[in-house]
């Protein structure tokens, strides 16, 4: 699903975004943090589907996931 989300330096500041539209990966978030059904996003970016909205969650669950080193 991660193949979904892509890179461009000239699209949307180099912020990662679904399948090179300009809908970033934080847009689609936002929207499930307010609490905005799944269907509902889908209707209102028809071009959006279903797995764009997991490839969103399981992008933003693998950069959660990462060592955190400390100095000393």
């Amino acid at each position: 699903m991660i193949d979904r989300i892509t890179f461009n330096p000239s699209q949307c500041g180099g912020r990662p975004c679904i399948r090179g539209m300009r809908i970033r990966v934080k847009d689609v978030l936002d929207l499930l943090a307010a609490g905005i059904p799944q269907a509902e996003i889908l209707e209102d970016l028809p071009y959006l589907e279903p797995a764009d909205i997991h490839a969103c969650l399981d992008y933003a669950a693998a950069q959660a996931d990462h060592p955190v080193l400390l100095a000393r």
